[in-house]
């Protein structure tokens, strides 16, 4: 069974750092992402990393402020959240993909995790 779970989600002040985690089992995936949303909006991209090269991707959005990296060994892949802003508010979503390249598109991805909650409050 392919099983993808989210952790460290919680409740962060303006500016503060929080740092997820995604433990992929069941199957290893040429690359996985994340992706968030936000109430009242669709999903979307925040970034993805794959898994032989490590190359990565970022939505504008996050660029300079989170890092996406990757344990092959553990099968995980972590999200650095840092300077924080309210409108990161949302729940954040792991996902595998079979594509070699860090796909920035959600129907590239065939497994997903059930989300964490991030609050960003101002």
């Amino acid at each position: 069974q392919v099983q993808l779970v989210e952790s460290g989600g919680g409740l962060v002040q303006a500016g503060k750092s929080l740092r997820l985690s995604c433990a992929a089992s069941g199957r290893t995936f040429n690359s996985m992402g994340w992706f968030r949303q936000a109430v009242g909006k669709e999903r979307a991209f925040v970034s993805a990393i794959t898994r032989l090269s490590g190359s990565t991707n970022y939505a504008d959005s996050v660029k300079g402020r989170f890092t996406i990296s990757r344990d092959n060994a553990k099968n995980t892949v972590d999200l650095q959240m840092n300077s924080l802003k309210p409108e990161d508010t949302a729940v954040y979503y792991c996902a595998g993909s079979p594509t070699f390249y860090p796909s920035s598109y959600s129907n590239e991805y065939d497994y997903w995790g059930r989300g964490t909650q991030v609050t960003v409050s101002s």
